[in-house]
């Protein structure tokens, strides 16, 4: 059986941090998140990384990551592009936002030849969550039943705005029975709430299980997002031709609804990190430093003898 592949997301804009926040270092040693995610992911059993970019970013990331990591694991490169898109649709004039996350893993179909997990390159998840869904993948993955590993919604926020979420529907097994994804998620008095106008909030309690986009699909995931994807086009890209985003939620639920698949959340009580904002990147660095000083992660993770 070959072994399970990582897909990391790395196509992003990063509009609202104002830079390429994939590559910015949030250790003294230089690390950036990326090295966390693929130290613990190597940890846990994967050997093969397929970063999904943009090509005007290649040379840079190229620099600062791919040269360094391929030394470690096996890395591949596939580009999301504007107008990789069904046939007879065309990318809509003044478009520049990527197609979002389904839009990003189907980018690395071509590279894809066995059953893969799915993260965010800009998400710090814990070696938990990696150990969760690589064993996941090894044990139990088919065609029929796929995995997401699920974080509890207050130890995914941030203090400095708003981020999205899938929010979760979970039965008594552990199955995943809806996924809601909620582009405007703060933290409001009372706690974790959303909104869909601005001006009116729904509270979230603690505890609730929200996606961070670390998910664990079988090799026919990719025929799923791809059979979909000229229809949410054809709905969507009407109403909203610039912004609309086709995401891997959206193809989930899809499934769900189908009873096509089923969905195992893996519950990690580890709290995620990211930089969604310039203003978060002090409070990862302290977590990282905090950590290190746990013994949790050594101060260079790529040197001899360390993973």
């Amino acid at each position: 059986m070959k072994k399970p592949l990582l897909v990391i997301m790395a196509a992003g804009l990063g509009s609202r941090y104002g830079g390429l926040k994939q590559i910015d270092p949030v250790d003294d040693a230089g690390h950036i998140l990326i090295d966390y995610a693929i130290y613990d992911a190597k940890r846990a059993g994967f050997e093969t990384v397929i970063f999904v970019i943009t090509p005007h970013i290649e040379k840079e990331f190229r620099k600062v990551i791919g040269d360094r990591i391929e030394k470690h694991v096996q890395v591949r490169y596939a580009y999301q592009l504007p107008d990789t898109l069904p046939a007879g649709i065309d990318v809509p004039e003044g478009r520049q936002k990527p197609w979002g996350t389904a839009h990003a893993v189907l980018s690395a179909k071509e590279l894809v030849d066995s059953s893969f997990a799915a993260i965010n390159a800009d998400d710090f998840y814990g070696a938990a969550a990696f150990r969760l869904i690589y064993d996941y993948l090894v044990n139990e993955a088919d065609e029929t039943h796929y995995a997401m590993v699920g974080y509890q919604i207050e130890n995914t926020l941030t203090e400095h705005g708003h981020v999205a979420r899938g929010i979760c529907t979970i039965d008594e097994r552990g199955t995943l029975l809806e996924i809601v994804e909620h582009t405007h998620i703060e933290v409001r008095q009372n706690g974790a709430a959303y909104t869909e106008d601005g001006e009116n909030f729904n509270f979230v309690p603690d505890g609730t299980i929200v996606s961070m986009n670390m998910w664990g699909f079988g090799l026919s995931m990719m025929d799923e997002i791809e059979s979909r994807f000229a229809a949410f086009l054809d709905e969507n890209l009407p109403g909203n031709p610039l912004k609309c985003e086709y995401f891997v939620p959206t193809v989930v639920n899809a499934l769900i609804q189908k009873n096509e698949k089923k969905i195992q959340v893996l519950h990690t009580p580890d709290k995620w990190y990211g930089v969604t904002y310039a203003q978060d990147m002090p409070i990862v660095r302290k977590a990282i430093a905090a950590m290190k000083a746990d013994g949790r992660y050594p101060e260079l993770l790529w040197e001899a003898g360390t993973c």
